[in-house]
């Protein structure tokens, strides 16, 4: 898989990408990640890639030349199989948007900035709107950020234990079980009997138990309650 992500900073996705998971996954091969600078597609002197809104308002807005050119270009070497733009308007980012954005080939992702950018980028070039939640960032970047990590840890091969994914929360709709791991019994705190009795069907039956009543109690309206 190939995610390009434009933006004005892409210093702040050092941290996020070259540690942990998504920085295994690259190394293996399993995903590219390429950040583009909009500036460098700012056509004045002076590199601006935002303007004050027509009619007037508070803020400015990220012009709509140099994000074009950057998709343009983008758009000239590949296809792409979405172009999303992170905002707080957008779809909200839950396991099965992640599922289906893992199984794409190629994407790009677009951050937004200022007041947001200009509205004919979101009706000629934009496929997908996400937000990660409803709340207002300084950017995108931290979303397109938290986008590419959902996203990536679901791509085949990325992680040790294939199964991993799979049991994460929300996968099916619900969330996850309690863990425990060693030592079975700290400060007199112990380990759930059936978590230690080796059956199988019964521990199977334990943790979906567990995932039902920890949504009810926590997330109950991911059970329509």
């Amino acid at each position: 898989m190939r995610i390009d992500i434009i933006t004005i900073f892409p210093e702040m996705f050092d941290g996020a990408f070259n540690h942990s998971i998504v920085k295994r996954a690259q190394q293996k091969g399993h995903v590219e990640i390429h950040l583009h600078q909009l500036r460098d597609y700012s056509t004045n002197k002076h590199n601006n890639i935002d303007d004050a809104p027509f009619a007037g308002g508070a803020g400015m807005v990220m012009m709509i030349e140099p994000v074009a050119l950057c998709i343009e270009k983008l758009k000239s070497e590949r296809e792409y199989d979405e172009v999303i733009y992170t905002s707080p308007d957008g779809v909200l980012l839950n396991q099965k948007v992640a599922n289906n954005i893992s199984m794409l080939k190629n994407i790009i992702i677009l951050c937004g900035h200022y007041k947001g950018i200009d509205e004919r980028i979101r009706e000629h070039y934009i496929t997908s709107e996400i937000s990660i939640g409803n709340y207002v960032l300084s950017g995108g970047e931290l979303a397109a950020a938290v986008i590419t990590d959902a996203v990536i840890r679901l791509i085949p091969g990325v992680l040790n234990d294939e199964t991993s994914a799979l049991s994460d929360s929300f996968q099916d709709d619900l969330v996850s079980p309690p863990v425990y791991t060693r030592p079975a019994e700290f400060n007199g705190w112990k380990v759930p009997d059936i978590l230690l009795s080796g059956n199988e069907k019964l521990i199977n039956q334990w943790k979906h138990e567990q995932s039902v009543l920890r949504t009810r109690e926590r997330r109950p309206e991911m059970l329509g309650e």
